[in-house]
């Protein structure tokens, strides 16, 4: 997170340096975008492993219609019902 905090400091940063004239620091703005874009989403599924592996959530359920609580799907749809 420490690491996402600088690149959004950074970017800021580079977009002010970027509206004062420096046309290079545009494209370092957005690779700094680009990077505490990257670090945020690695930082939640960080976060989201974490979460499970302390039991506080558990993994989805598959959906398939073998599990026990569901009754099977009937093959086809409302059309081949008929």
């Amino acid at each position: 997170m420490i690491a996402w905090g600088y690149l959004v400091y950074a970017a800021i940063d580079f977009g002010t340096a970027a509206r004062g004239g420096s046309s290079s620091a545009w494209s370092f703005m957005a690779l700094a975008c680009l990077g505490a874009i990257a670090c945020l989403f690695v930082g939640l599924l960080l976060v989201a492993r974490l979460v499970r592996a302390l039991g506080i959530t558990s993994a989805p359920s598959t959906g398939s219609s073998d599990s026990p609580d569901r009754p099977p799907r009937p093959v086809g749809g409302k059309r081949a019902a008929r």
